[in-house]
């Protein structure tokens, strides 16, 4: 399929993780880079959605703080990840610092960025407890998250 996602397997993923999902050179020669950041089993469970909003504005804003090479930090669909597209390439060791950089960030976080009806489309839709605790929770595995399938 065309969909890189789409060729992945969901039954056998094992979240926490963070892997690779595709890499492209632009007409430019430009390259950007896609990870999967995968919170919850496909299938099995999800984020809900004032945490996956939380988590968005949150991730979006203090991962440029680590990097001025963060062009994206995307919602999937299912709200059980999100999709972190950088430029140029990446070495994944470097990529799951600025995850956990990030993350840490959430969690000592007092409020969600743009939490408000003049920067966002839905600002009464978050909870920064929400997202603190799925920010936790995805650190917890740190250990594992190079591992993508069991």
């Amino acid at each position: 399929m065309n969909v890189e996602s789409f060729n992945l397997d969901h039954r056998t993923v094992t979240p926490p993780y963070v892997r690779l999902a595709d890499t492209k050179t632009l007409p430019a020669g430009d390259v950007i880079t896609k990870y999967d950041l995968r919170f919850s089993q496909p299938n099995h469970g999800h984020l809900e959605m004032p945490v996956v909003h939380s988590l968005e504005h949150m991730v979006a804003e203090h991962s440029r703080n680590h990097s001025d090479r963060v062009i994206d930090f995307s919602p999937m669909g299912c709200q059980t990840g999100f999709y972190l597209i950088l430029q140029g390439e990446w070495e994944l060791d470097e990529v799951m610092t600025l995850v956990e950089r990030t993350l840490q960030d959430v969690i000592e976080a007092g409020e969600v960025p743009a939490a408000n009806e003049v920067q966002c489309g839905w600002g009464a839709n978050h909870t920064l407890e929400g997202a603190q605790d799925a920010a936790r929770a995805f650190l917890a595995g740190r250990e594992g998250w190079s591992t993508v399938s069991a």
